[in-house]
């Protein structure tokens, strides 16, 4: 490792910057589809599904991949590579031929592999790297550069609605590039996650990342003891770390629980609202929006928004209140309209549009960046490339059926009740939180897994 010092804000600006690849990809085909529909008159259905997530698709593999790789081979060299993929794939779906559907279809969901990874590796790496009593606000960034990648997608979108149609798509999924090149040579510069170094038997160098991280010597001191000690119990174990053993009674209670928070941010309907909002809109006024790419960066910005004051509030709130309260919120803005609607028939249909906007704008400093925050802090030491991996993977499917199936949904049965069903799992997700999930604020990564291991009794003392 290099002597000179980085700076720590650089450390976790770059950290963290991973999620403006997966977070423009999210966004950008919002804008890009319509333009594609017109330029290659696809009107099967089926084909511009798979176009639209191909990407979430293949993300699923991607982040199981790289977290198992990433224990082997190290959280940076693995975010290194991801922004390689992701770039080359960027610029191979701009030169797709023309009609060239299937050829689309499969560079995005490679191009969804290195998303995927981003996804699985920032939050490690992020909480590997951040002091305990700063983890949450830290990791938050990872959630801000998600939104702020989607808010930039729908702005290029915006921007870019008046070109040709036989380009404009092209420029606008080219685009995606800029980040992973970006993100790559800041990278460069990053040092390894000094638990992944210990882990590897490199303790001189893990302490230097540490003093250029930390306050105070004592406190480099502290933690490397504290990583090698946990690292010495998983090493001396028996057990080997295969697929298997994530789910062993030494690692299930905390493995559930970072899988569970995965799992219900998505299928909470979150992302049906993210793909589909004018689509939401125009159903529910009978009108088309005055413009179709004005709404998604009306809720980018609220994402936005929402995700700098999570990172205000995440060292001032515990992790299970803030993810109940949003929850229920969030329940509720889906589960009003229908019990509304059914009081008054003729109620204003923007009203869905409304509840929408509180229900994205409670979820952008709740459950977007504290599933994260959760999946990077929860898992142990010796499983937590592979477990954050399939948290990852565990996410994506969520994205991916939800993506897949929201039209088939409101195509059999009114949106108030396509929402009443998630507002439903909304609802199951406040109760899995309060049984399931422990509380990790201000608690070492070390802690976290020691006290785990005994089923989080101490941590659920809420």
């Amino acid at each position: 490792m290099k002597k000179n010092k980085i700076s720590s804000r650089f450390i976790y600006f770059f950290g963290s910057f991973g999620g403006i690849l997966f977070g423009y990809d999210i966004g950008v085909m919002t804008g890009a589809l319509p333009f594609l529909q017109k330029d290659w008159h696809l009107t099967n259905a089926t084909v511009v599904g798979w176009i639209t997530s191909a990407v979430m698709f293949g993300a699923i593999f991607g982040g199981a991949v790289a977290g198992q790789l990433s224990d082997r081979f190290g959280r940076r060299k693995m975010i290194l590579a991801s922004a390689i993929v992701f770039a080359i794939f960027a610029l191979l779906s701009m030169v797709a031929p023309n009609n060239g559907s299937f050829y689309l279809i499969i560079v995005r969901v490679l191009l969804g592999l290195a998303v995927g990874a981003a996804s699985a590796l920032v939050p490690a790496y992020m909480s590997e790297m951040a002091p305990a009593n700063a983890r949450g606000s830290l990791s938050g960034l990872n959630q801000t550069m998600i939104v702020s990648g989607m808010l930039l997608s729908y702005i290029m979108d915006f921007l870019l609605k008046g070109l040709p149609q036989a380009w404009g798509w092209r420029i606008m999924l080219g685009l995606a590039a800029v980040p992973a090149i970006i993100l790559f040579c800041g990278v460069l510069r990053l040092p390894e996650s000094p638990r992944f170094l210990i882990k590897n038997n490199q303790e001189q160098e893990a302490k230097a990342v540490l003093s250029s991280i930390r306050k105070n010597p004592q406190e480099v001191t502290d933690e490397i003891n504290d990583i090698k000690s946990a690292s010495q119990k998983e090493n001396s174990a028996t057990e080997a770390t295969t697929w298997g053993s994530l789910f062993s009674s030494k690692y299930c209670y905390l493995v559930i629980a970072g899988v569970g928070v995965a799992a219900f941010q998505q299928f909470q309907g979150a992302n049906a609202i993210f793909y589909y909002i004018p689509l939401i809109v125009e159903k529910a006024t009978g009108n088309a929006a005055s413009s179709a790419l004005l709404w998604p960066i009306v809720q980018g910005v609220i994402l936005v928004i929402g995700s700098l004051v999570y990172i205000a509030i995440a060292e001032k709130c515990k992790r299970r209140t803030l993810l109940m309260l949003g929850g229920t919120v969030m329940g509720l803005s889906f589960l009003l309209p229908s019990v509304i609607n059914s009081i008054d028939p003729h109620a204003n249909p923007m009203m869905i549009v409304v509840f929408l906007c509180i229900y994205v704008a409670f979820y952008s400093f709740t459950w977007a960046p504290l599933t994260w925050v959760l999946v990077g802090e929860i898992f142990p030491l010796a499983i937590r490339g592979r477990a954050s991996g399939l948290a990852s993977s565990v996410n994506w499917i969520g994205s991916w059926a939800v993506g897949l199936l929201f039209p088939m949904m409101t195509a059999s049965m009114s949106q108030e009740m396509v929402f009443a069903i998630f507002g439903i799992i909304c609802i199951l997700g406040v109760l899995f939180v309060k049984f399931c999930v422990p509380e990790t604020k201000g608690y070492t990564l070390e802690q976290i897994e020691s006290i785990g291991m005994n089923h989080g009794k101490d941590l659920m003392e809420d």
